[in-house]
C-alpha cells in the first residue's frame, strides 16, 4: 500500500528569526519513499541541514519578518501490516545492555524517572519482565490519562501527566517512557505521522503523533500507550530522549504559529 503524508505550517515573525526544523521522514524509511518529502519554504530563504546526535535530519533557516510558509508532502510505500508483537521478547539485564541504549535509561527533561521510580516499582515490580512489563505499563498509562487537546501543555512532564490524569499523545508517551526507564527498560520517544488506517476515523484535526520504542531482546519495539494497539502505516520522523529532542520546530525569537495542517491518507489502489 501507499500513504500520502504531509504538512503545512505558517509562522508569523515580527523580525528575522532563526529556526531549526525537524520535519523530514526518518532516514530509516528513505527506501520507502515513492515521492520524496522535499521541504518547501515561501518566501525562499537560505537553507542548511545537519544530522543531530540521534541521527535525525534537521534544517536551519532564518525566517524573515512576516509570514513564512513551510510545507512538505511525500508518498510512502508501506507493507500494510500491523506492527509486530512478540510476547516472548525478554528484558535485558542492565549489565548486558549495549552502550548506545544506556542514555535511554536516564531521566530527561520531560521524563523524571526519579520522581516516578517508587511508583513504577510499586505498580510494575511484580509484572512479568520483558514484553509483559512494557505492555502492563502501556495498559496503565492508557487508562490513567484522559485524552483531550484542551489538556495539551508544552511544558507538561511525565510526573505532571501522572498527577493530572489528562493529556495528549506526547504525555502518554512520556509517562510510559519514564516508567520503563524506572524499571530498567531503555525507552525512547518517537514522533511522526499516524493516520486512521485500519481503524475508525477520528473526527478531529490531524496532528503529528507521539509514541515510544522499548529495547527488548536485542532490538527496539514500537509501543503506543495512547492507542494501545498495533497500528498500520506509522511513518517515523524523529527519535530522541523525549519531545524536547524531536520538536517539529525550535524558534529563537518571538513568533506566532498562524496555521497548521497535517495529513496522512491511504492512496487508493489503482485497478490493473
Amino acid at each position: 500500500m501507499q500513504i500520502k503524508v504531509g504538512f503545512e505550517m505558517v509562522y508569523t515573525c515580527p523580525q528575522p528569526t532563526p529556526m531549526i526544523l525537524m520535519v523530514n521522514i526518518h532516514y530509516s524509511r528513505a527506501s520507502d519513499l515513492a515521492v520524496p518529502d522535499q521541504l518547501r519554504i515561501v518566501p525562499s530563504v537560505p537553507v542548511s541541514a545537519y544530522r543531530d546526535s540521534f541521527g535525525n535530519w534537521c534544517t536551519r533557516i532564518v525566517a524573515p519578518a512576516g509570514d513564512t510558509w513551510i510545507s512538505s508532502q511525500a508518498i510512502v510505500n508501506d507493507s500494510g501490516l500491523r506492527e509486530p508483537v512478540d510476547i516472548t521478547a525478554r528484558q535485558t539485564p542492565v549489565e548486558y545492555l549495549p552502550e548506545e541504549t544506556l542514555i535511554f535509561l536516564l531521566g530527561s527533561r520531560y521524563c523524571e524517572t526519579e520522581k516516578l521510580s517508587d511508583v513504577a516499582w510499586q505498580l510494575f515490580g511484580n509484572a512479568p519482565t520483558g514484553w509483559g512489563r512494557v505492555q502492563a505499563i502501556c495498559d496503565f498509562v492508557h487508562h490513567r490519562i484522559q485524552f483531550g487537546y484542551q489538556h495539551a501543555r508544552r511544558s507538561k512532564t511525565a510526573y505532571e501527566a501522572y498527577e493530572e490524569r489528562a493529556g495528549v499523545c506526547r504525555d502518554y508517551a512520556h509517562l510510559a517512557i519514564a516508567f520503563c526507564r524506572a524499571v530498567n527498560i531503555p525507552a525512547r520517544y518517537c514522533t511522526g505521522y499516524l493516520g486512521d488506517i485500519g481503524v475508525p476515523p477520528v473526527n478531529a484535526p490531524m496532528d503529528f503523533a507521539g509514541w515510544f520504542e522499548a529495547w527488548l531482546d536485542g532490538r527496539w519495539y514500537t509501543f503506543d500507550a495512547r492507542n494501545n494497539t498495533p497500528r498500520i502505516g506509522r511513518v517515523l520522523m524523529a527519535r530522541g530522549r523525549d519531545a524536547s529532542d524531536v520538536a517539529i520546530s525550535t524558534t529563537f525569537g518571538p513568533n506566532v504559529l498562524k496555521s497548521f495542517k497535517v495529513w496522512t491518507d491511504e492512496v487508493p489502489a489503482t485497478s490493473p
